[in-house]
């Protein structure tokens, strides 16, 4: 089987981008952007893989072709959308990956995107709700946050309270998203701020508040993926030790929802199919879509022991300069959350990192770094271990 690396990306400022109306011009802003970056003509590259979740955030259906508006030199080439709730992105790496892999091409464009802002917060929280269970999970209070304050309840039940674990890592994502310059909230809040309940600051879904809930963005990011013998004559490449998908029962009732079984089991298997352990990773840019969703994340990936997350934040352990950083980037958390872009976008980071090309986000180690995207719950689950290629 042919392998894949990646030798290009571009990455847009995540926030509410008013200058970009629509999911077009988003999907504009990147595409060519990765491909001059990847150092080949717009001509080369053999399939395009579109990642939109766009459950109503966009009137425009059937998106993919929208990449022609930017590329006219892939017409007549396949392109497709891909969805799979808030790890989109990554699935549409996995479709290139598999393009790769079969030796149906050299080249493949990956495009994440979203236009999330200009949709009404009441209608947004409806749309994000189609990544729950509707039968038994719509009527849950405060929509999708409504979700996870449920889960960090349960946890809290189990484990102690975790207040300020959740806080210590809300402040550390703000924290390092000062350094990324496409993060949509470059502000450094400080433990306190985080940890107490005001006015700027209140309780979205207890035990969650605004500093522990993901932002609504708009944002696109984009890579270009080769097979590994071309790679090595690009300027620069970044291989896939292992990439593993991973899914779950979609309803919250039908699992032990503090666990994260399905990012559990994706961990497991991207070790052994990289033979690697998480203490052989550099930094890992993990899904904070809610900063309890970080911690238990740090129990599935094998950094902390069940019920002991919140040791790893408070000790400093995924800190910058801890023994395993984690979301350097700053996170969806500061970030932003550009639904379809968000795979994408911490692919297209952790390669900045392995190249040596993250600028103030820069790491001193950073050798191999690990991907965890998720979908939903912990529904759709995807691990990627990524190196730069010799």
């Amino acid at each position: 089987m042919t392998e894949a690396a990646i030798i290009g990306w571009a990455h847009s400022p995540f926030g509410k981008l008013e200058a970009e109306p629509d999911l077009e011009s988003l999907i504009a802003r990147v595409a060519r952007a990765a491909i001059e970056d990847a150092g080949i003509s717009p001509a080369e590259i053999d399939a395009g893989f579109v990642g939109i979740f766009g459950e109503g955030f966009t009137p425009q259906g059937f998106p993919a072709s929208l990449l022609l508006q930017s590329v006219p030199e892939m017409r007549f080439r396949p392109i497709t959308r891909y969805e799979n709730a808030c790890a989109t992105g990554s699935a549409a790496i996995h479709g290139a990956r598999d393009f790769i892999a079969a030796g149906r091409g050299r080249f493949a464009l990956v495009v994440g995107a979203e236009k999330m802002t200009a949709t009404p917060g009441p209608k947004i929280g409806e749309i994000l709700l189609t990544a729950s269970y509707r039968k038994t999970e719509s009527d849950i209070e405060g929509g999708f946050a409504g979700v996870f304050g449920r889960i960090a309840e349960a946890y809290f039940q189990r484990h102690g309270d975790q207040s300020d674990a959740l806080a210590t890592i809300a402040a550390k994502n703000h924290k390092n998203g000062v350094d990324n310059p496409w993060a949509q909230m470059r502000k450094d809040f400080g433990y306190e701020f985080c940890r107490n309940e005001s006015e700027k600051n209140p309780y979205v879904a207890r035990p969650l508040k605004r500093t522990d809930c993901s932002l609504v963005s708009d944002g696109a990011a984009a890579l270009v993926l080769a097979d590994t013998e071309t790679a090595r004559s690009m300027g620069k490449a970044v291989r896939f030790r292992a990439a593993v998908q991973v899914n779950e029962y979609l309803p919250i009732a039908a699992r032990d929802i503090i666990r994260f079984d399905g990012a559990r089991t994706a961990w497991q298997r991207a070790y052994e199919q990289a033979g690697v352990g998480v203490g052989d990773l550099s930094f890992v840019e993990t899904h904070d879509c809610f900063t309890i969703a970080e911690l238990i994340e740090y129990e599935a990936m094998g950094l902390a022991a069940e019920g002991k997350g919140g040791r790893a934040a408070l000790e400093g352990w995924t800190s910058a300069g801890g023994k395993l950083p984690v979301n350097r980037s700053g996170g969806l958390k500061a970030k932003g959350h550009p639904i379809g872009a968000t795979g994408v976008s911490m692919h297209v980071l952790a390669a900045m990192q392995l190249c040596g090309q993250a600028g103030a986000m820069q790491l001193p180690r950073a050798d191999l770094a690990g991907v965890f995207n998720m979908g939903g719950a912990a529904v759709a689950n995807y691990v990627s271990i990524l190196e730069r290629a010799s």
